[in-house]
């Protein structure tokens, strides 16, 4: 790469990131540039287009959004000349042989797929040709070699770069990272993330080598405020680290809640605004999130008047102009409010209307746009202030806080540079949220970038048209998320890697020992261990029984009876029984005089044995005398005196009986094991129950190893395993075969949508060949208009011809339908019913205004509704394997689809 004079392209001091940005571009690497908005990110991506002109090499200049495009398209022929700037958006191609081409990011991913934007795809084959038929099946067209068509490609710049982090869209600018080409520099131009280093070392990895540029630094430096109903006060104390001390009497958003406060606060829209105009704080854009709460906004400030009359009449000249060329674009109920200055911005809006707002606010004549966060999305609409109406957005899953990126991304648009010293950012005091939330996300740093990497349906088809299996699996598993993941499981891999290190030493410690010796030895063990268990049970057993009949007569034993009573848990001693006394229960205690001379109270459970009666001697047992002192309580004791150790030295021996065969038989079992045991060759290596005690600790070890391992590869699959589920949907529809796309699924891997397998199912059903042009134009409406919420309506139904073919299709969509639920595949099929008769009566001629009569739809869904149609139609000429008749039809249906307020504004 070339030096070039910056003097010369750039009439101002370029800041130091910039600097550093240009030297890594000169000396051959990528960037990837992370730096908040407003900063002057743009410049690098403008000095890799001056490179390009120089070197008459050609630079493709990528956005996540159309409109961004348009933007970029605008700006960059009035810098670089008409002649050297394209625009490729799917549906729209102009000067697309430029050397400056801005594109979606999409299609720059299907350029690396291999798909030509506008042409068909080239994968022809004589005989998938023949198997289809018929010649009114369209064949692919010759193809383009793509290494021809990037060779003289020099950068492609990612602008935006942060929306990897977006949820349905993210995937496209990993796989365009993946398969770009290490010939062409990357310019990833990013707002400030928590993660760029690791963003930048993934590129590096999958892309080639990549400096990161990173700078806080802000042209204009933001101030953060904070209104109330008291008024506005800075947010933050003069270090600009913590909340301002004078508020932190506005209890946080909990207190409100359950105190009432945050209402009683809360100040009104009329009241932030004239605050604002007070302190000549606009233009503002003011961010409200739902499109309702901005044009009830426009509604309550219509009246307000914020423009003197030289802007009046700038603004009436330009509105009424618009009006004029464009009669039905007007926004219901908020011409008046622009005529005095406020707008509002939204998806809901008619794109034109849009324009129209986006031109006078960037004039300075708008004085407050009220606008849905989609505004921070990266449109060049500068303001002095952001006003953020509301810390919580209503999401699927309820209200939550807004993270910190979607807080400083709004706060970003405030400050013009070249215009104001200082940005403002205004938040304001709500019900829910006070000053201390504010604070919080206005010192937060910046969330990190995440992965949310998804296989579809076009992706696996793409990848293998070109690639074997092994080499789809290797790009799948460059992606962000496997980097993100290898990171989150690294210290869970240390683990493993510690186990294995002590399953090696273990292994080391058996070297020499025979294996199958120790198993062996340990089977015996495990034999004696049983051996013993059931010894155990047959002894209880016996000992049971024999207790159960010592039950039965225990009570009646006489005075002078034989026993043996136990002194502890352990130990049994003889005994004679001496008496009987009430208990406290069912048997009665006995006092016996134990063998050693001592008197002891038993309950009839520590007698464990009875014998025959005493022998009659001079000593009788009459003579003794039980001692008073004696606490009658099962297991207290008290030495005898000498009159009853003469009765003590007299009590026989009772020995324990036998134990019955079957224990006798299993104690000879024991015996037998134990010898083995003490015989097994096993013992020659010492201390056998050590050793074996490694090797169960190492076999132990190997399994949780095992466990842990597929857990992990499960993870860490993830992806992959996505992919081979719908690989094998594929299969069973026909739409791969030996691993590489058939006719159908060359067609499929042609389509760009939510669901590429239902469209060209729906494509090749036959249902739609002979539909005339409206119809078709509805049918497709139905493939990719998701489903209406309940609160929608459209009084304009569907034709007998359109319901007959959507009723076909129904078909079709539950097998895939159940094919997808049964691999867990959660992609959507969208068939609806309920909207697309707007399509139908549009397509049949119904004027704009009429049309939109019928809905409750904003103007601007419809206007989304018709341009998703039109891209699925203008898709359709340039799929192979479909009927000329189809085609033919779809390139009618949309030229009937295409025109204002439809068609695009460039």
């Amino acid at each position: 790469m070339i030096s070039l004079d910056l003097n010369q392209l750039f009439p101002f001091e370029l800041d130091q990131f910039q600097l550093e940005a240009i030297a890594a571009l000169e000396a051959g690497k990528s960037v990837v540039v992370a730096a908040p908005t407003g900063s002057g990110k743009t410049l690098i991506g403008e000095y890799v287009i001056y490179q390009a002109l120089a070197t008459k090499r050609q630079v493709f200049y990528t956005t996540p959004l159309k409109a961004l495009s348009n933007q970029k398209l605008r700006d960059f022929r009035e810098q670089f000349g008409a002649d050297n700037v394209g625009l490729l958006t799917g549906d729209v191609s102009i000067n697309r042989h430029a050397p400056v081409l801005v594109m979606t990011t999409e299609i720059f991913r299907n350029m690396l797929y291999g798909i030509n934007v506008s042409d068909p795809v080239a994968m022809a084959v004589n005989d998938a040709i023949e198997a289809e038929g018929a010649e009114s099946i369209s064949p692919p067209e010759p193809a383009v070699n793509l290494k021809d068509a990037l060779a003289n490609l020099a950068a492609v710049v990612l602008d935006e770069c942060h929306y990897m982090n977006d949820r349905q869209r993210g995937t496209v600018w990993e796989e365009s990272i993946i398969y770009c080409p290490p010939s062409i520099q990357l310019v990833a131009l990013s707002a400030t993330i928590a993660n760029s280093a690791q963003l930048t070392d993934w590129i590096n990895q999958v892309h080639g080598p990549t400096a990161l540029i990173s700078s806080d630094y802000r042209p204009v430096p933001l101030q953060f405020h904070f209104c109330n109903n008291k008024g506005l006060a800075p947010l933050l104390d003069q270090k600009r680290q913590k909340l301002n001390p004078k508020l932190k009497g506005d209890r946080n958003r909990r207190s409100q809640q359950f105190r009432g406060r945050g209402r009683r606060n809360e100040p009104s829209l009329g009241f932030v605004v004239s605050q604002l105009a007070q302190r000549q704080m606009l233009p503002a854009i003011y961010f409200i999130f739902s499109r309702r709460g901005c044009d009830l906004a426009v509604t309550e400030m219509d009246k307000v008047p914020l423009v003197n009359a030289d802007e009046a009449a700038r603004l009436k000249e330009q509105i009424d102009a618009f009006l004029s060329a464009n009669p039905d674009a007007g926004r219901a109920g908020q011409v008046q409010a622009l005529y005095k200055g406020i707008a509002a911005h939204h998806a809901g809006i008619l794109p034109a209307w849009k324009g129209l707002v986006e031109e006078l606010f960037q004039q300075g004549l708008i004085k407050v746009v009220f606008a849905t966060e989609t505004l921070a999305a990266g449109i060049n609409m500068p303001a002095r202030t952001t006003v953020i109406s509301s810390l919580s957005k209503r999401t699927d899953n309820g209200h939550r806080l807004l993270n910190a990126s979607e807080f400083l991304q709004m706060a970003g648009r405030a400050g013009r540079r070249g215009m104001d010293r200082v940005g403002y950012v205004v938040t304001v005091q709500t019900r829910f949220e006070g000053a201390k939330d504010a604070a919080f996300l206005a010192t937060a740093d910046a969330d990190p970038l995440m992965s949310h990497f998804t296989p579809s349906y076009g992706m696996v088809l793409n990848l293998l048209q070109t690639h074997t299996l092994e080499k789809a699996q290797e790009l799948i598993e460059r992606s962000f998320s496997r980097y993100l993941s290898d990171i989150v499981l690294a210290p869970q891999e240390q683990v493993l890697a510690d186990k294995e290190t002590r399953i090696a030493k273990l292994e080391q410690e058996l070297a020499g020992v025979d294996i199958s010796l120790l198993k062996d030895y340990e089977k015996l063990r495990d034999r004696l261990r049983e051996a013993k268990r059931l010894r155990k049970i047959l002894i209880q057993q016996a000992e049971e029984q024999r207790l159960s009949e010592l039950a039965t007569y225990l009570p009646y034993v006489l005075s002078g009876t034989i026993a043996r009573v136990k002194i502890s848990k352990k130990v049994t001693m003889a005994a004679v029984i001496v008496a009987k006394v009430p208990g406290a229960g069912q048997f009665p205690w006995y006092i016996c005089l134990t063998e050693d001379n001592r008197f002891l109270v038993a309950s009839y459970k520590d007698i464990v044995l009875v014998g025959e009666p005493i022998a009659e001697t001079d000593a009788t047992l009459a003579a003794i005398e039980i001692p008073p002192e004696l606490i009658v309580k099962p297991g207290q004791t008290l030495k005898g005196d000498e009159k009853s150790l003469a009765i003590a030295h007299l009590i026989p021996n009772l020995e324990m009986p036998e134990y019955p065969p079957e224990v006798l038989q299993q104690q000879a079992a024991v015996l037998a094991i134990e010898a083995r045991l003490n015989e097994h060759p096993a013992n020659q290596y010492g201390d056998v129950g050590s050793i074996s005690k490694k090797l169960r600790k190492s076999d132990e070890l190997n399994r949780e190893l095992e466990f842990q391992r597929n857990v992990l590869n499960q993870r860490r699959r993830k992806q992959w395993d996505e992919f081979m589920a719908l690989v094998e949907i594929l299969r069973s529809f026909d739409y791969l075969e030996n691993l590489k796309p058939t006719a159908a699924g060359q067609a499929a891997a042609a389509l760009r949508g939510d669901n590429e397998l239902w469209l060209a199912l729906a494509m090749r059903s036959g249902e739609l060949d002979e539909l005339d042009p409206h119809h078709l134009a509805t049918v497709c409406a139905a493939l990719v208009t998701e489903n209406s919420r309940s609160d929608t309506w459209v009084n304009l139904g569907i034709s007998p011809t359109v319901e007959e073919a959507l009723t076909e299709l129904h078909d079709i969509r539950r097998q895939l339908f159940r094919m997808q639920r049964k691999q867990m595949v959660a992609i959507p099929i969208w068939l609806d019913y309920d909207l697309v008769g707007l399509i139908e009566q549009w397509a049949l001629g119904m004027e704009w205004t009429e049309l939109c009569s019928h809905t409750s739809l904003d103007e601007g869904d419809v206007v989304r509704i018709a341009r998703r149609t039109l891209d699925l139609l203008s898709q359709i000429p340039h799929v192979p394997f479909l009927p000329n008749s189809l085609k033919q039809s779809a390139k009618q249906a949309a030229q009937l689809i295409d025109r204002f307020p439809i068609s695009e504004v460039i």
